[in-house]
């Protein structure tokens, strides 16, 4: 039996002896190569904590004491050795384990977290509350892949600090977020790591002010020069401003110089405690170190190349093609070059690509401020993340009908990473704003066009405007057509019929398309309309339809509440039109983890599924229309 097939619970490590923990180590990698090949996942960030994760739970006692992983696809290794090994089959899967943690999962899963930055705010929240029940545990925050370039992180430092709160931070400094970081706080770790050790810098000054006298003025002329000997020997140390005592940098990947540290900052009684270790992305493993980038998140093994272009791409060849008609557009991403297709863009427009760094917040009003002076910003972001920015999208873009273009990646459902990015909110959260207009495509192709519509809204000084499209490839439609723009809120019909509308917005057209034709096979003849706008509805289309065909079936890869099917009904309440309207979206129910196929098929956004509910929800127009028999 293999030392890793013994460790059920944490509690299993304290008694391995050193051979039986480096042989645990180079265990813990292979079994993390072998087996998220074949489910897909985060390999590079997970291969990067093997030892500090080793080290964490031999040290502190979890669940009692609090450990909390930031971005959790850190902590496959976490996952491994608190009782899931066995389920790492079904990671990502369907029906099993999360790629991220999740509080309902394992009792050590102190807080589900998939965007970056929340762990010392959860942290220092669990601290507070043991104080006030009077108990006596470890809180420690994991931080790490770029996480401490959120601005959300320098918050919670900054008041921990204040507080001086008894919270362990521990930095898993590897240079890196899914690309290689960028800004000032990447620089003054390179520094750190590059600079004398923090404790040697302080063996040094002591070792110099030793033999001064001892009166108070000699204590505070001690204070001082030992303060400005620290600053020379190790710059910009800014965590020992806030208020911690900083141990590092250690080596990440030695394993009993990290459980050596943590001891040390565990057994520290006083105030907030930074750990800084140093380790490697990918490290263990040959292509994940020399690929750190590729390597961070990789598809199940076996799958078949896909035929057609993959959304993004085809998203990132049109920004090309607007970067190259006009100086004045730029492309803004936040520490996603690489999920956004953006980062060859970024040597073939020298100073026109801007990676902020994972600071959703400052992307959208950094595109404010370009826009106030004729630049024509276009935000490449997730769906899932531009949440994180939503104040500023309100407050410093839509209340000053500024002209910002908001490209949403990954909207609808996601796939594999489960309810953390599932991006089933933004039509609700943007149709809301006034002055925003809001579009979705049906096709690769038409995704081509839309972008040049933003764009020419934007350049036009027309106010915000933004773009939703979904994870994955398209359908293989011609991308030759020229860029046009197309008319704002007009949309277009794809069939026509009497029985009943199928209006449909963005990925789920070709569903509907697909449906129509089902259902004519049965005698049913439906009206197919691809939206295209949720902001501007099409309201002449939509009302001349209402006319003349009672019952509307909508349809979006979005959530129902406040989707497009809500702006829908809402239109036709208003103009007090007749219609008979069914919405078919998401429930008001989290999506998790597993295949977008299989999720479509659950929710009903399938052809079959969107013909079932037609089935379903009036059924005596599907018994008119039933098929005679033939006469046997």
């Amino acid at each position: 039996m293999s030392v890793l097939e013994r460790i059920e619970h944490p509690r299993d490590l304290k008694v391995l002896r050193r051979d039986e923990l480096l042989a645990l180590c180079a265990e813990i990698r292979d079994f993390t190569v072998e087996s998220v090949q074949k489910t897909g996942g985060h390999i590079s960030s997970s291969l990067g904590t093997v030892e500090l994760t080793v080290a964490l739970h031999r040290v502190f006692d979890s669940p009692r004491d609090k450990i909390v992983w930031d971005t959790g696809h850190q902590a496959y290794v976490h996952k491994m050795l608190t009782g899931r090994r066995d389920q790492f089959h079904t990671l990502r899967q369907f029906g099993g384990i999360s790629g991220f943690l999740v509080r309902s999962e394992s009792e050590h899963d102190q807080f589900g977290a998939g965007h970056a930055g929340t762990s010392l705010s959860a942290a220092q929240g669990m601290a507070i509350a043991r104080d006030l029940k009077g108990e006596d545990h470890h809180v420690v925050a994991v931080i790490g892949d770029g996480a401490l370039t959120a601005g959300m992180a320098f918050e919670a430092m900054n008041n921990i600090g204040h507080m001086r709160t008894r919270v362990i931070v521990v930095l898993n400094d590897n240079g890196m977020s899914i690309a290689p970081n960028v800004g000032a706080v990447s620089r003054m770790l390179e520094a750190l790591r590059t600079a004398q050790p923090y404790r040697s810098a302080k063996h040094v000054a002591r070792q110099v002010l030793e033999h001064m006298p001892g009166s108070d003025l000699a204590e505070e002329a001690r204070r001082r020069i030992f303060n400005s000997l620290k600053a020379l020997l190790i710059p910009n140390l800014l965590f020992e401003q806030l208020g911690f005592t900083y141990f590092g940098p250690v080596d990440g990947h030695d394993l009993f110089a990290v459980e050596s540290v943590l001891e040390k900052a565990r057994n520290f009684g006083d105030g907030p405690v930074f750990v800084h270790l140093h380790t490697e992305k990918g490290h263990g493993y040959g292509p994940a170190e020399e690929d750190n980038v590729k390597w961070h998140g990789v598809s199940a093994t076996g799958s078949a190349k896909p035929a057609a272009p993959q959304y993004t791409a085809v998203f990132a060849d049109a920004v090309r093609e607007i970067l190259a008609a006009d100086t004045r557009a730029v492309a803004i991403t936040a520490a996603m070059p690489g999920g956004t297709g953006l980062q060859p863009l970024f040597k073939d427009f020298p100073g026109r690509l801007f990676d902020v760094g994972i600071c959703e917040q400052h992307a959208v009003t950094f595109a404010a401020g370009l826009a106030t002076q004729g630049i024509v910003p276009i935000v490449a972001i997730y769906s899932t993340f531009l949440q994180r920015g939503f104040d500023q999208v309100v407050h410093d873009v839509a209340v000053q009908g500024l002209p910002v273009v908001f490209a949403m990646d990954r909207a609808g459902i996601v796939g594999d990473d489960g309810r953390t990015h599932q991006g089933l909110y933004d039509i609700s959260y943007l149709r809301i704003l006034p002055g925003m207009t809001l579009m979705a495509p049906k096709d690769e192709a038409e995704l081509r066009q839309m972008l040049w519509t933003a764009y020419r809204h934007a350049a036009a000084g027309r106010g915000p405007v933004g773009v939703r499209f979904p994870r994955g490839t398209g359908f293989g439609v011609s991308l030759d057509a020229p860029l046009t723009e197309l008319p704002l809120g007009i949309s277009e019909t794809l069939r026509d019929g009497s029985d009943l509308a199928l209006i449909a917005y963005g990925q789920p057209v070709r569903a509907a398309v697909e449906a129509a034709e089902m259902l004519a096979r049965e005698g049913l003849e439906a009206t197919v309309v691809n939206a295209r706008f949720t902001k501007p509805l099409d309201a002449e289309r939509l009302l001349a339809l209402a006319a003349r065909i009672p019952r509307f079936l909508t349809i979006e890869e979005h959530v129902i509440a406040g989707g497009f099917g809500s702006a829908v009904a809402e239109l036709l309440a208003e103009r007090g039109a007749r219609v008979d309207v069914e919405m078919l979206g998401i429930p008001d129910e989290h999506v998790d983890h597993g295949a977008q196929k299989l999720w479509r098929r659950h929710y009903g956004l399938d052809p079959e599924g969107i013909v079932a509910t037609i089935r379903r929800r009036w059924p005596q127009l599907v018994r008119v229309h039933e098929p005679e028999e033939s006469a046997g």
